[in-house]
């Protein structure tokens, strides 16, 4: 078993107290006789901490720009009057440093003892007793009494604000340092706190004197994690104490890929610690990745494996070995009466790529056939096809980091403050910077305006118009000669250039002549595309309102075809970059979940590939593509599919035409789902295999900027496996063999057959923190930058993107056009956030209407609205609100119970079936009861807890309950 020892955790657990400088000049100074050299602009602060020299300091920290309030942190340098404060003093060559002496002892002492002066002497009943900088300052400096006592005016009677459900702040304890109020606005950019008062009557505030909750906070955690005392500090830590271990791992959210520090008491965590070695995040997190962690221990959790022989009776207990034996008849008995192909499996982009890997092997060996598919099919499967056709590759090109060197950005189909949050914090730094803005979104996201930050063009196109909106960027470049003609020349195919430019030049797709499609006025477009082509770095940023459309491949497409055409491909601050939803969808892709291509985008028809993995296999391995998604929900409606493993995804939620896919679901002769909650999908299951949550197993997940993270295990699997010895067990269970020991050993094997990954294994990612592929010996420290001299197919290809109308338009039965999002607290399905406080910010999903569209239909905010779609029908309450343009209708699908993608219909992108969530004519009107299909829904939903409930009780192995949706 490999354990886990990173040389540079030391370097990472240390505070240096001043940012560092990126300056290639350098500077020579001494600080109490000890030579050090550092790069111009390094404080005397991060100097001294760079020669295991400690000044101390409560105001500094090295996330966040000096600031010189505390004064604790007062030196003496030769040749200066005063004790200037190390913090905001630049390191100079010459310069003489003097840290501790009894002159700055003295000092120091005085300042602490004002300090304590207004400060709870309670330190041994504090919850940061242990933990507190104050605490070690006051050690430091040698303070032994405080003279002013606490008869003056104090603060030590100041109300304590427990409103937000994961952190108090308890304001006697404030030593108004600040480090909360700029971490908030520096780090994570909402600007929610502020300093109100002067002098003694200073005080943090969150928005005007709200409460955390009442206020614009988002609860990223920064302020708590800057807090030198106990004024803000988790509940978790105030109820358990303060952790003794912790171990770093990757968070299983969205496809930013934030490292933690899971800090523990033995086997259970007290708090999710951003770690400053994520080389993703570099120490900064959002309200679910540090707080949302009570899921993985929820009493919901089923840890015992289940069976049933029809859907209609209740769960029976068994062991592991009963359950994987019953799986396995039950799917070669489908087989041997309806055909080899008549089973499948979907691999899941929540668990790891070794894990992955496994099931589509599983599928591919074990069942015989090719029918694997993974969630990626309903998100960014026009991403790999898009992306593969113009550039050679299925990912993205840049870092996260890169950002910081863009001068024109521009945000697609996205809405990176609530669905990457991390990574939204840093592009809003950058645009406090002075970066320019483009977003391109039929609803005002938050990015459009927010404090500091205004974007230069809303670009509020219709829904299903984005290929007519790029096809007119593109125009707009090549009418006014914006092109990069020597990128071009050097870069591109020259023969699908001259016909992509003879297409894009036709009069029909100027902003003039397109700007009735999409909404855009032309004058606002043109000047939106010169900033783009003009910028010296333009990057493009895009997510699922890009994808979810039925030219969801032709927009990708469209997309790259910008970036070559103005050369913005191959260095930092530009590319195409697709914001990948859940936390392995991109590995879930590199694993080979799709029904046509073999780990590493390698297709199943290439004689060569397929007998390499046939000889590393020992199995004959079929040549022809299997089913996708929808095809498997075809197919089982048809009767030729019958049998289904699932691993990790809810396809009874998240796919679209709701109706449709629990008549598939219906179907089936043998569901076996691996999951931790009885969610959408397990209710129509036979078996039930336990699953694990991210903090249980050892792994990898590869996120947005195919960077491969390690996830490590924190606390043992409850239900006694992690989700890849279940599919082993499983693959042995139906005859074929599996044998691995650990997941470093899955690795090794995907190295071995995959060329992108041929560097990449267990123990280089412990030297280097993590791995950006393609890895191998051409890179063998991985590739941060995509394209930088060429492209995997040698030269960029511009792709014809001809704009079709979608079919989904709207009509006098259907006049309003609904469209899909995802909102901050919740993640996905949310069967893992709705499980937590998360619920707080956003427990059920509202349709959000214009006013206008509200005020012709009588409907008032909070109403509950009927939506119809040809699809369906179902009712939410209604949110009356102007992000929306008029026609258009918005909602998220993160409660079942809500059935969003009821009304979303079949129609699905012309090369990849991915659906068209963005796209579906609706109508909307006041109602007073929820929908025939919510009531439906809820009676299977109560029978289906009662089923479980039976076998608990049964087995005595927990009490009864029927959860409510």
């Amino acid at each position: 078993m490999l354990q886990y020892f990173d040389p540079k955790q030391q370097e990472y657990d240390k505070d240096f107290g001043t940012p560092a400088s990126v300056s290639e000049n350098l500077v020579t100074l001494e600080i109490d006789g000890v030579s050090i050299t550092v790069p111009e602009g390094t404080s005397v602060m991060r100097a001294a901490a760079l020669a295991d020299i400690n000044i101390p300091k409560l105001c500094a920290s090295d996330n966040l720009e000096a600031f010189g309030s505390c004064r604790i942190c007062a030196v003496e340098i030769e040749g200066r009057r005063g004790t200037p404060a190390s913090c905001t003093t630049p390191a100079e060559t010459g310069m003489k440093v003097t840290t501790q002496n009894k002159r700055l002892g003295k000092l120091r002492r005085n300042i602490m003892e004002l300090y304590i002066s207004d400060h709870p002497l309670d330190c041994l009943t504090c919850p940061a007793n242990g933990n507190c900088e104050l605490q070690d300052v006051a050690g430091e400096v040698g303070l032994r009494e405080v003279r002013y006592g606490f008869s003056g005016d104090n603060h030590l009677q100041a109300e304590k604000d427990h409103s937000n459900p994961y952190f108090s702040f308890d304001p006697s304890k404030c030593i108004v340092c600040s480090r909360c109020v700029r971490a908030c606005s520096e780090v994570q950019g909402t600007f929610a706190l502020t300093i109100d008062g002067r002098g003694f009557d200073s005080k943090v505030s969150p928005g005007q004197s709200e409460t955390f909750l009442d206020s614009e906070c988002v609860s990223c955690g920064a302020c708590v994690q800057a807090c030198p005392t106990s004024t803000l500090m988790e509940k978790s830590v105030i109820q358990a104490g303060q952790p003794e271990h912790s171990i770093v791992t990757t968070c299983a959210y969205c496809g930013v890929g934030c490292q933690f520090k899971a800090e523990m008491k033995g086997s259970e965590v007290i708090r999710m610690m951003p770690y400053k070695g994520g080389q993703a995040n570099h120490g900064h997190s959002c309200v679910k990745g540090r707080f949302a962690f009570g899921y993985a221990t929820h009493e919901d959790r089923i840890t015992k494996p289940m069976i049933r022989d029809s859907i209609d009776q209740p769960w029976q207990e068994v062991s592991w070995d009963e359950a994987l034996n019953f799986a396995a008849t039950k799917l070669r008995g489908i087989q041997e009466k309806y055909g080899r192909d008549s089973i499948g499996g979907i691999t899941s982009s929540r668990c790891t790529n070794e894990e992955t890997y496994l099931v589509q092997k599983l599928i591919r060996a074990a069942f015989g056939n090719n029918n694997t598919d993974t969630c990626a099919r309903v998100c960014h499967s026009p991403t790999g096809y898009g992306l593969k056709t113009t550039l050679g590759e299925s990912a993205g090109t840049q870092t996260f980091d890169s950002v910081m060197h863009a001068d024109a950005i521009m945000v697609i189909g996205a809405n990176p403050t609530d669905a990457h949050p991390v990574f939204g914090s840093l592009l809003k730094k950058r645009l406090r910077q002075g970066a320019k803005l483009i977003v391109a979104d039929p609803r005002r996201i938050d990015l459009v305006k927010t404090p500091h930050v205004e974007t230069h063009h809303h670009l509020s196109l219709r829904p299903g118009s984005n290929v007519a909106f790029v096809n007119a960027m593109a125009h707009v470049i090549i009418s006014e000669g914006l092109e990069d003609k020597a990128f071009i020349a050097e870069r591109c195919e020259t023969e699908a250039f001259l016909a992509w430019r003879s297409f894009i030049s036709e009069e029909r797709h100027s902003p003039e002549n397109t700007e009735s499609i999409t909404g855009i006025p032309a004058a606002e477009l043109r000047s939106a595309a010169r900033i783009y082509a003009t910028a010296k770095n333009a990057a493009i940023y895009y997510g699922l309102g890009v994808t979810e459309h039925s030219q969801g491949s032709s927009m990708v497409m469209g997309i790259a075809n910008l970036a070559l055409a103005t050369g913005n491909i191959g260095r930092e601050g530009v590319g195409v970059n697709p914001l990948r939803g859940q936390n392995n969808v991109q590995g879930s892709c590199d694993m080979g979940s799709f029904p046509h291509e073999l780990p590493g985008y390698q297709h199943v028809s290439d004689d060569i590939v397929r007998a390499r993995f046939e000889s590393a296999w020992g199995v004959k391995l079929d040549n022809e593509p299997g089913l996708r998604i929808p095809n498997m929900f075809d197919a089982a409606l048809d009767g030729t599919y019958k049998g289904m493993y699932c691993q990790g995804e809810d396809i009874a939620q998240s796919d679209p035409n709701t109706n449709h896919v629990h008549a598939a679901m219906r179907s089936l002769e043998c569901l076996v789902v691996q999951d931790i909650f009885l969610n959408e999908t397990a209710k129509f299951a036979h078996v039930f295999l336990p699953g694990s949550s991210f903090l249980e197993k050892d792994g990898t997940f590869t996120n947005a900027e195919r960077r491969i993270n390690r996830v490590r295990k924190v606390m043992p699997p409850l239900a006694g496996k992690q989700d890849w010895e279940v599919t082993q067990a499983l693959s042995n269970a139906l005859g074929y063999p599996m044998n691995y020991n650990h997941p470093s050993e899955i690795m090794d094997e995907i190295a071995q057959l995959t060329p992108t990954f041929t560097n990449v294994s267990y123990q280089r990612l412990e030297q280097l923190g993590s791995i950006q592929w393609p890895c191998n010996e051409a890179a063998p420290e991985g590739t941060p930058i995509m394209h930088l001299q060429s492209f995997p197919i040698g030269k960029g290809h511009f792709a014809i993107t001809e704009y079709v109308a979608t079919e989904e338009r709207s009509t006098r039965k259907y006049p309003l056009l609904l469209t899909t999002g995802r909102t901050l607290s919740q993640y996905n399905v949310g069967a893992q956030t709705r499980r937590t406080d998360n619920q707080v910010w956003h427990d059920d999903d509202l349709l959000e209407l214009h006013p206008q569209d509200a005020e012709d239909r009588g409907i008032k905010d909070g109403d509950w609205v009927g939506i119809t779609s040809r699809a369906g029908e179902t009712v939410m309450l209604a949110k009356i609100s102007d992000r929306m343009q008029p026609g258009v209708v918005y909602t998220t699908f993160h409660h079942p119970h809500s059935g969003a993608n009821v009304v979303t219909t079949d129609n699905s992108d012309w090369a990849t079936n991915c659906p068209e969530y963005k796209v579906t004519a609706v109508q909307a009107v006041k109602v007073t009861e929820p929908s025939d299909w919510q009531q439906r829904y809820h009676e299977f939903h109560q029978q289906q807890m009662i089923h479980l409930n039976t076998a608990r009780q049964e087995a005595g192995s927990g009490k009864p309950k029927v959860t409510g949706e």
